[in-house]
């Protein structure tokens, strides 16, 4: 059976990596969205090789026909979930993808929500992995912060293990469906209140909602988000990686903006191809 990567990141650090996975004859699957940062970026006027500049639509347009034209699958879906079974398994809201190693080049972490308390609760009662972090909060009131396939995603992980779920959409309306038994807010929120851990949530109307816990799970998987899931060290919202873009982790690379330091194409487009690199030489010692 030959050997295989996952690179999530359709973008310069995703494709530069799978450039070089896939001349050295390993299954290359790209998993990215069709919206984009780079793809929404007027003009690119510091990158090499474009005198008059090149629009990000059509630099992502370029990159993504590159890697398919050398045989490499590029697959337009939402990634939602991570684990590892002796495999890096990656979850879509359509299908479950598994790979001997994996890439996330996903660009810079999302903001975290401007509530008031939130941030005095990260790590008290505030997670971002249902998957992980559910079974500490069995006989007690969660919810999951979001509104689309990433929160409906961490909504299966927990209800099953918890007496009750609320989503929480901090007020936005949901973009998906959420099973009946799941109860839904819309209103905006105030503040997040507790002791030593998290205790309630207030609404902008000052209503209270008591939970132990809460799950964020805001648009779509972010970088740190996806990495944390499978016990990657992050740091400062960042994915912690050395010199060869390589984390804690066996077989789990990362490259580009998500890694911090300057946001630049030139830079994305190093990283990617030293983690390409990397997952070459990784997968050679695996001896399949």
């Amino acid at each position: 059976m030959g050997k295989s990567v996952i690179i999530i990141g359709g973008g310069p650090a995703g494709i530069s990596a799978s450039l070089y996975t896939i001349r050295a004859g390993i299954d290359t699957t790209v998993i990215t969205q069709k919206n984009t940062a780079l793809k929404n970026a007027e003009n690119i006027q510091n990158y090499y090789g474009f005198v008059g500049g090149i629009s990000g639509e059509e630099l992502f347009e370029n990159g993504i026909a590159s890697c398919e034209k050398i045989g490499g699958k590029v697959i337009y879906e939402e990634v939602v979930g991570l684990t590892f079974d002796g495999q890096y398994v990656v979850e879509t809201p359509e299908n479950t993808y598994k790979a001997d190693a994996l890439i996330i080049a996903t660009g810079s972490q999302r903001a975290t929500p401007k509530i008031k308390g939130f941030a005095d609760f990260e790590g008290k009662g505030i997670s971002y992995c249902a998957v992980c972090d559910a079974f500490f909060y069995r006989g007690k009131d969660v919810a999951v912060l979001g509104s689309g396939d990433y929160a409906l995603h961490e909504v299966n992980a927990l209800k099953d293990l918890v007496p009750k779920v609320v989503l929480i959409t901090n007020g936005v309306e949901p973009t998906t469906t959420f099973p009946e038994n799941v109860e839904v807010i819309t209103k905006k929120v105030k503040e997040i209140k507790g002791e030593n851990t998290v205790g309630s949530v207030v609404f902008d109307d000052d209503t209270e909602l008591n939970v132990s816990g809460i799950f964020v799970a805001m648009g779509v998987a972010g970088s740190t988000g996806l990495a944390k899931k499978i016990g990657a060290v992050t740091e400062n919202n960042k994915i912690a990686v050395n010199e060869k873009m390589a984390t804690n982790l066996n077989g789990l690379y990362s490259a580009g903006d998500c890694t911090g330091g300057l946001l630049q194409v030139s830079k994305a487009v190093y990283e990617g191809a030293v983690a390409g690199t990397e997952v070459v030489k990784y997968l050679k010692t695996l001896g399949k």
